[in-house]
C-alpha cells in the first residue's frame, strides 16, 4: 500500500513539473516586447490621477495589470487585483478595449472594483506595449521589470511575484 502511494506521489510531482514547465515556454513565446519608452509612458487613471511607472515602482514593487471587461481569464483574474489594491498592495490597472470611461467605471462600480484603472478604450496602449494577451501581469521595481505572465495567474501567484521582485 505504501509503495502505490508513492508511485502515485512521484508521478503527481512529475506531471506537475511537466505543466510548469508547459506554463513557464507559453509564457515565453506570449509575453510582449516592451518598448525602451515603456517604463516613462505617462498614464491617467480614471480618477484624474498622473501615474509615473518609474517612481510609483521605486520604493516598492508595483504590479501592473492589463486586462479586458470582456476577456474570459480576466473573470477570475481581476477580483484578486481588486483585492490586493483594497489591502494596499502597489497596483494599478490597465482595462484594454473596455469601453469609454464611463461605461468603464461603471462597470468597476458595479462589481465593486476600487483597483486605480488607467483606460485604453482603442488598445493604443496595448499596441505600443506589445500585449496580445489578456490578462497580462507585470511586475516592475526599482522602475525595472522583473516579471511578465499571461493567461491565468492566481491570487497567490501575483502576490509571490510582488514579494519576490522586492529583493
Amino acid at each position: 500500500m505504501r509503495s502505490k502511494a508513492l508511485r502515485w506521489l512521484r508521478e503527481g510531482i512529475v506531471w506537475l513539473l511537466i505543466a510548469l514547465a508547459a506554463v513557464l515556454i507559453t509564457d515565453q513565446f506570449r509575453k510582449p516586447s516592451l518598448p525602451a519608452t515603456f517604463i516613462s509612458t505617462p498614464l491617467q487613471t480614471l480618477d484624474g490621477e498622473s501615474v509615473d511607472l518609474a517612481q510609483r515602482s521605486h520604493d516598492r514593487p508595483l504590479l501592473v495589470y492589463v486586462w479586458a471587461t470582456w476577456c474570459g481569464v480576466c473573470r477570475y483574474t481581476t477580483p484578486s487585483v481588486a483585492e490586493m489594491a483594497e489591502e494596499g498592495r502597489n497596483v494599478i490597472s490597465v482595462a484594454l478595449r473596455s469601453g469609454d470611461d464611463a461605461t468603464l467605471s461603471h462597470w468597476l462600480a458595479k462589481k465593486r472594483y476600487g483597483m486605480p484603472t488607467v483606460n485604453d478604450p482603442k488598445g493604443q496602449l496595448a499596441r505600443r506595449w506589445q500585449v496580445q494577451v489578456t490578462p497580462t501581469v507585470l511586475i516592475v521595481s526599482r522602475g525595472e521589470v522583473k516579471s511578465i505572465t499571461t493567461g491565468y495567474t492566481s491570487g497567490w501567484g501575483m502576490k509571490l511575484r510582488l514579494w519576490w521582485a522586492g529583493f
